[in-house]
């Protein structure tokens, strides 16, 4: 049976960090899977669309499947295996898919980079009376072992941390965390919040300041510790105690990972500081005075030369500062990383992504 379409739109989102081409094949076009008037248009980084020509003649019921350009890169399964053919009966409308794993090609070898998951498009932040888009990243083979838990890194700026990134460079942690499963020493899964755009600064500074004005970087922790996190248990297999729970991020980011230390030691137990934006508020270095009888726990410092002639004299003010309390520091482990060259960008921080995660939590 064959039916003519006028309107039929198929919508895919996809994890960004596969850059291959999307096609559509299906018998409409005898399952070819790459011929160019089936490639499917990107519309943004993790979403591709394609319109059926109008007065089309379709079989009915539809079949199809997505491929990357060939039958050895379709798209597979959350379990990694291959996906049945998806059958519609729709004529008309927008059909809406989600593809989380693809068959890598020869001349790419994506089969241990971590599956992203779009938790929410619009995730509620009910301290902040607003909603932000939150991205999962799972180790390669999760859901190929029911039975294991993981520990699990809150991170802020998921728009500069994976795929295409964005204007102001990207971390590429998906390509980082693929080379760390080569060592075993990716087994954590990654929840990444986006950040506000020009509102950036205010939602993660835990402090005001004349110019930039009122922090509100409290009220983000609270929407991680009272709200984000208990979702994230619920929803995945984590390990959800403090020593397995952590927090990174940069710049302003890396200021709000310090305020959580010594505000919520209860529920971070492992922090990636990267850059930290000490400038905002010398409270900070008051606050960190009365971080006393701290729970077991790992912070990674890094700061680079090249960032203002205050960034390391900064960041080590503050490991002094919270070294020189006289507890016993034994449960307290600081590891500080200076680079004379480094810069205030994202390649930077790239390159310090692996080495931090490997000491947190597999070291």
């Amino acid at each position: 049976m064959q039916v003519e379409v006028d309107t039929l739109k198929i919508e895919l989102k996809t994890p960004s960090s596969d850059k291959r081409p999307i096609y559509i094949t299906g018998n409409f076009c005898k399952w070819l899977p790459d011929l160019e008037e089936f490639r499917m248009e990107k519309i943004s980084s993790d979403l591709y669309s394609f319109q059926f020509p109008a007065n089309l003649e379709l079989p009915y019921p539809l079949e199809y499947k997505y491929t990357r350009g060939g039958w050895d890169q379709v798209e597979l399964d959350r379990y990694g295996q291959p996906h049945a053919n998806r059958v519609s009966v729709q004529t008309e409308g927008v059909i809406q898919d989600f593809v989380t794993r693809w068959q890598s090609d020869k001349s790419e070898k994506s089969d241990l980079l971590p599956i992203i998951e779009v938790l929410s498009e619009t995730f509620e932040i009910p301290q902040l009376n607003k909603h932000r888009r939150v991205h999962v990243l799972l180790p390669h083979d999760y859901y190929e072992h029911p039975d294991r838990q993981y520990p699990v890194l809150y991170m802020t700026d998921a728009q500069n941390l994976f795929g295409d990134g964005s204007p102001y460079g990207n971390w590429e942690i998906d390509k980082s965390l693929a080379k760390l499963a080569v060592e075993d020493k990716a087994n954590v899964i990654i929840v990444a919040i986006d950040h506000g755009g020009e509102e950036r600064i205010q939602e993660f500074s835990p402090y005001d300041n004349p110019r930039l004005g009122k922090g509100m970087g409290m009220l983000f922790l609270r929407f991680l510790t009272d709200t984000l996190k208990p979702h994230i248990d619920r929803q995945y297999r984590t390990k959800p105690d403090r020593l397995n729970t952590g927090m990174g991020g940069s710049s302003v980011g890396g200021l709000l990972g310090i305020y959580a230390a010594l505000m919520f030691p209860n529920v971070f137990g492992r922090l990636m500081i990267f850059s930290p934006s000490l400038w905002i508020s010398r409270r900070i270095y008051f606050d960190a005075i009365h971080f006393f009888e701290p729970f077991e726990t790992r912070i990674y410092l890094y700061a680079g030369g090249k960032e203002g002639a205050n960034m390391i004299p900064n960041v080590s003010a503050l490991q002094e500062t919270l070294q020189n309390q006289g507890f016993g520091y034994t449960r307290v482990k600081i590891k500080t990383s200076i680079d004379p060259k480094g810069q205030h960008n994202e390649k930077r921080w790239s390159k310090e992504f692996p080495v931090a995660l490997k000491w947190l939590f597999f070291e």
